[in-house]
C-alpha cells in the first residue's frame, strides 16, 4: 500500500520545483524529503525523480505515479473535511517548555487545529517544572517537555544525551567550587547535575539561577556557569564538556507528553497521539539521528 505521507512529499517535490521549498512547505527538513522519496521508490521498486546537481526531472514512472498521488491525497483530504463535521470542540491549553517553541512545533499544533477547527489552542512558554506545577494546579491541559521526574508519567517524543554546556575555550581547567547555571526546582536537568556531581564528589556552586533558556545559555556561553542542557540546544561558542575535563556523563533525558487527568480526555489524548506519531516520524528535526 502506497504511504500517503511519502505521495505527500513526492507531490509537494513537483508542484514546489524544489526539494527545499517542498521541506519548507510540509515543516519538514530537506534530508527528511529526500528520505521519503528513497523509500517511495523503494517501495515501487522503480525511479520516479532523476536527479542532477542542481535540479531534478521527473522519470516516466514519475509521471504515471503522479495523478495517482493526486487523487489518494485528495480523496485524503475529502474524507477528512467530512469527518471534521464531528471534530472535537473547545479550548485546549498546552504548556510547552522553551527547547520546544519554534515553528516545527507550533506548525504540529496548527494542523491539529485544521483538521479539528472547533478547537482552540492556547499555548503558555516556561521551564519544565514550572509547566508541571501550572497543570497540576489545573491552570494547562497538556504539557511537552523534559520528564519532570520519574514520577512523571507521560508518552515518550524522543530521548537524547544532556550534557555540561560551557563557552569554546582552549583549556580544560574547570573552577573549583564548580559554578553552575540551573533552573529552579523541580527541573530535571537540574536533578540530574546534582545528583552525577554528588556521587562522583564534585564541589558545586549555583552562579546563576535561571528562570529561561536564554539566561541559561548566556550563563554558559560567557564562561559565567555550566550549564545542564539538552545537546540539541548547543549552539556556536558552546562545547559540551566531556571526562576529558573530569566532569562525569550525563543521563539521557526524556521528552514527553503529559496530560492533566482532569482534562477533556478525548481531545487531550487526539492531540497527543497526533504529537507522538509526528515526533515519531524520521522528519522531526528534534528527534535524536538514527
Amino acid at each position: 500500500m502506497l504511504n500517503p505521507l511519502l505521495l505527500r512529499s513526492f507531490v509537494a517535490i513537483i508542484d514546489e520545483g524544489s526539494f527545499t521549498r517542498a521541506a519548507q512547505r510540509l515543516h519538514l527538513t530537506q534530508p527528511a524529503i529526500s528520505g521519503h522519496i528513497r523509500r517511495l521508490e523503494a517501495q515501487v521498486g522503480k525511479p520516479l525523480l532523476r536527479r542532477t546537481t542542481r535540479s531534478f526531472e521527473v522519470t516516466p514512472d514519475g509521471e504515471w505515479l503522479m495523478g495517482y498521488a493526486r487523487a489518494i491525497l485528495s480523496l485524503a483530504q475529502e474524507a477528512m473535511a467530512q469527518l471534521s463535521r464531528c471534530s472535537f470542540q473547545g479550548r485546549v491549553r498546552i504548556g510547552i517548555t522553551e527547547d520546544f517553541a519554534h515553528s516545527h512545533l507550533l506548525g504540529m499544533l496548527q494542523a491539529f487545529m485544521w483538521d479539528n477547527p472547533d478547537i482552540g489552542i492556547e499555548v503558555q512558554v516556561g521551564i519544565p517544572g514550572g509547566l508541571i506545577k501550572a497543570m497540576k494546579q489545573g491552570y494547562v491541559d497538556l504539557v511537552i517537555g523534559a520528564r519532570g521526574g520519574a514520577h512523571e508519567t507521560g508518552r515518550l517524543l524522543w530521548r537524547e544525551p544532556l550534557v555540561w554546556a560551557w563557552k569554546e575555550r582552549d583549556e580544560h581547567h574547570l573552577p573549583s567550587p564548580l559554578p553552575l547555571a540551573l533552573f529552579p526546582e523541580p527541573c530535571p536537568y537540574r536533578e540530574a547535575a546534582l545528583t552525577r556531581l554528588a556521587l562522583w564528589g564534585f564541589a558545586q556552586r549555583t552562579a546563576m539561577l535561571c528562570l529561561s533558556n536564554a539566561s541559561l545559555h548566556a550563563a554558559a556561553a560567557t564562561g559565567f556557569a555550566i550549564a545542564p542542557m539538552p545537546a540539541s540546544q548547543l549552539t556556536p561558542g558552546l562545547v559540551a564538556l566531556t571526562s576529558d575535563h573530569g566532569l562525569p556523563p550525563l543521563p539521557d533525558t526524556e521528552f514527553m507528553v503529559t496530560i492533566n487527568p482532569g482534562g477533556d480526555q478525548p481531545v487531550l489524548t487526539a492531540l497527543a497521539d497526533s504529537l507522538v506519531e509526528s515526533f515519531a516520524l524520521p522528519s522531526s528535526p528534534l528527534t535524536a539521528p538514527a
